[in-house]
């Protein structure tokens, strides 16, 4: 396969992975809201966070013990402990917390508005100050999906909230645009114990503050429904949206990932009887056109690799051709080293490429 159809390829699979980790979140919107008030907000949320750790980490000794495929990950690693500890603080400390606080006092149109900004601070950051690149057809493409989700979220009518309000959801959402960044950085590492790792540390965190707060443990029925949702919607979720981190950098993943509420919109018509108006789709529309743009960007040029060493999940293409016992035609990790390379191809910014433009 030539290196062009390779590339094209990757991001396919990286633009599926995206949608396919959005429409599992997006899902879990209208599925917490039926189990909301037997939980209340903080005890959802560590009920979620927790069956997502418990969840995957149930299903990896399954297939460990079933003779599943080896392990082809590149593992956690001691010197990721920072990386981590910044996800686990952004992502499911900060974040929650924050957004927690900002609905208490505003109304439900305004947090549902200003979430969307989580998408623009990610690639505000991932292009500005991680280095990465965004053409004039992705930047187009993302603009387009960010407002597709405008138009989904308004509701003109109930507009009322306070400046500490909106500030304490606009922290929220530069919170999880940093931990999106973040996790870009650890995406080499195997996707499976690093949001298993994220998923324990916020949950038990979220469920030592909800019992300080006095709230009380739900029915078994509503906690275990809470954790299989979390499984599925949060845990999976999260390691396709790895997966899209590693293939395309954060600034791709997050216009993908931004087609969430698209999907809670059209399972609550089902789940909660919610009317069906012209918004959704119009915003299907206007996102689409969004996704379409994005995948056909093409970005290539003369490019110069500079020396490196890193673990991480390969097969040995343009950018791997280093010599090792055992067979190389499949995927494998272990440690190798990148020699100097220059070269001309179409790229996206994963972590091979980020150089300047």
């Amino acid at each position: 396969m030539s290196t062009q159809l390779a590339e094209a390829a990757t991001n396919r699979r990286g633009a599926a992975a995206g949608l396919a980790a959005a429409a599992l979140f997006g899902l879990s919107t209208p599925l917490a809201k039926l189990l909301l008030p037997g939980t209340g907000p903080v005890m959802l949320a560590a009920l979620l966070y927790l069956g997502a750790g418990t969840g995957l980490a149930l299903a990896t000794a399954i297939r460990r013990r079933r003779g599943g495929a080896e392990q082809r990950e590149a593992p956690v690693r001691a010197a990721d402990a920072w990386l981590l500890a910044g996800v686990i603080l952004c992502g499911g400390v900060l974040g929650p917390i924050l957004m927690l606080g900002g609905l208490a006092r505003v109304s439900a149109t305004v947090a549902a508005l200003l979430l969307n900004l989580e998408t623009p601070f990610t690639m505000l950051l991932a292009v500005f100050l991680f280095g990465e690149h965004l053409g004039q057809r992705g930047r187009s493409g993302a603009a387009l999906i960010v407002v597709g989700a405008l138009v989904l979220t308004y509701r003109p009518g109930d507009m009322h909230g306070d400046v500490l309000g909106v500030l304490a959801i606009t922290a929220a959402c530069l919170s999880w645009a940093l931990d999106n960044n973040l996790t870009q950085r650890l995406s080499l590492r195997d996707p499976v114990t690093t949001v298993c790792i994220k998923a324990l540390a916020a949950g038990c965190f979220n469920l030592g503050l909800s019992m300080a707060l006095g709230a009380p443990l739900p029915p078994p029925s509503v906690g275990l429904a809470a954790l299989t949702i979390g499984f599925v919607c949060y845990g999976v979720s999260i390691v396709l949206d790895v997966h899209a981190l590693r293939l395309l950098g954060a600034a791709r993943e997050a216009a993908f990932f931004a087609t969430a509420p698209f999907v809670g919109a059209v399972a609550a018509v089902s789940l909660l009887a919610e009317p069906l108006s012209v918004i959704e789709p119009v915003a299907a529309a206007v996102m689409a056109a969004g996704v379409a743009l994005l995948l056909r960007e093409r970005h290539g040029h003369l490019h110069t690799h500079e020396a490196l060493e890193h673990d991480h999940v390969h097969a040995h293409d343009a950018h791997h051709q280093h010599a090792h016992p055992g067979p190389a035609d499949a995927p494998h990790a272990h440690p190798h080293w990148h020699p100097s390379l220059t070269h001309d191809h179409p790229h996206v910014s994963d972590l091979h490429h980020r150089h300047r433009h």
